[in-house]
């Protein structure tokens, strides 16, 4: 294989995204020939190919805030992002009609290009999911009980209790339903997800393979305690905890509630504990964390990145529902524990009493409980972080993960190969086993 192009929204704003641009730039570095298509631009790699021109700029900066006012025809409770991706694009066939051997699809919401734009692909695609958008209606995240819609089909007898307006999520599902006739080959990074797409009414045929997020651990390593305080301003004797997300107090999603409800626990028995929030700066509104807590905002920079899982004792990851987030992915490799709750895709990343805890979900009390293991025994600590060292570089190293990745490309090739030799003589074209 000598021709890989990457496929998401943005190089640069969001998780999905920067892992996207991640694996870009992992892949570049054995397959040189990889490339990076995206539909906003935001850094200066010269591998990255956004849209050309003043008025294609402006188009996409428009495309989304036209998909969101259609969206809010739906009203609901659910606060998640939703996209309906109506709107045509040109980069569809700007990416099939290019040379690369095979199209790596990653986060394509937003308006990034249609419902329908997609089903036209005839390249070979392997498509990355970071969320549940595919598998859904219009809902990047959704509940996964066993009553979810996204398992049974979108109909009318089973929408959310007081949603009203036009059924936006239902109308998304069948045009996906509708458009998404060719199996294509999926990638989760967890194996809570890969079972969401088997368990889907959508996809639930579809080759799947678990395969996670890959981390430079050459930038993402241990770095040395006191200097990374010193240099970030951080308190350098005080038990440090660190929360990750981006906006998380405005996402119930991400857990803020049980993280306050968590640190509250802590504070009946502890006053050594700073907090360091990670993704956003102070809120104008809310309740107030127990602890004196640093904001630090939106921080883009892996070494800065590095230098605060290196200067805290443990990170906290609260949430209620997660893929395989990056922030825990991350400290693991600076060799910093993490706790969260046992469920999602967190089982993928915290190897529970070795690297870290996973507590009941969702438990504040076993939450704090988890915390107050890892910061009271020094010795434990240090081990803690040295398996979870170990762990990143077995599981999210490049030298990991390039492999798996290529093997699904060369997979993708061969089954577009195979379905087109079929077509030609008249048969059905067939989708690869389930793996």
């Amino acid at each position: 294989m000598t021709r890989i192009d990457i496929v998401s929204n943005s190089d640069s704003a969001g998780g999905a995204n920067r892992a996207a641009f991640r694996l870009y730039r992992a892949l570049r570095a054995v397959v040189p020939a990889t490339r990076m298509t995206v539909a906003h631009k935001g850094g200066d790699d010269w591998g990255v190919r956004g849209p050309a021109g003043f008025a294609a700029k402006a188009g996409y900066w428009l495309r989304p805030k036209l998909g969101a006012g259609l969206a809010a025809l739906q009203r609901s409770a659910d606060p998640n992002i939703r996209s309906i991706n109506l709107l045509p694009s040109r980069l569809a066939r700007r990416i099939d009609g290019g040379d690369a051997d095979v199209l790596n699809l990653h986060w394509v919401g937003g308006e990034t290009m249609s419902i329908e734009d997609l089903g036209r692909i005839r390249k070979p695609v392997v498509w990355t999911f970071h969320d549940m958008w595919p598998l859904c209606g219009a809902e990047h995240f959704a509940p996964d009980g066993p009553e979810a819609r996204w398992r049974h089909g979108y109909h009318r007898d089973n929408r959310g209790a007081g949603a009203s307006g036009l059924d936006v999520d239902r109308h998304t599902w069948n045009r996906k339903r509708r458009a998404w006739i060719r199996p294509l080959h999926v990638v989760t990074p967890s194996r809570w997800l890969a079972d969401c797409v088997a368990g889907s009414a959508l996809m639930g045929h579809w080759p799947v393979s678990v395969v996670p997020n890959v981390l430079d651990t050459q930038v993402f390593k241990p770095l040395d305690r006191a200097f990374s305080r010193h240099a970030l301003n951080l308190a350098p004797d005080a038990y440090i905890v660190l929360f990750g997300a981006l906006g998380g107090s405005r996402d119930a999603r991400k857990g803020y509630d049980l993280l306050l409800a968590t640190l509250a626990v802590l504070a009946g028995r502890r006053a050594d504990i700073r907090c360091v929030v990670l993704g956003q700066g102070e809120p104008e509104r809310g309740a107030a964390l127990p602890f004196p807590v640093t904001w630090m905002g939106h921080v883009s920079d892996d070494a800065t990145l590095a230098l605060l899982y290196s200067a805290a004792d443990v990170v906290v990851t609260p949430s209620r529902q997660e893929n395989l987030p990056q922030s825990a992915t991350e400290a693991h490799a600076c060799a910093c524990p993490v706790v969260a709750f046992d469920c999602g895709g967190l089982p993928d990343v915290v190897e529970h009493g070795a690297t870290g805890y996973l507590a009941r979900a969702f438990d504040p009390a076993d939450l704090a409980h988890g915390i107050d293991w890892v910061l009271e025994d020094r010795e434990r600590r240090r081990a803690l972080g040295a398996a979870a060292r170990a762990r990143a570089l077995r599981l999210w190293s490049p030298r990991a993960v390039l492999p798996a990745y290529l093997e699904v490309f060369e997979a993708a090739r061969a089954a577009q190969a195979r379905g087109a030799a079929r077509q030609g003589e008249g048969g059905p074209a067939l989708a690869e086993p389930r793996r």
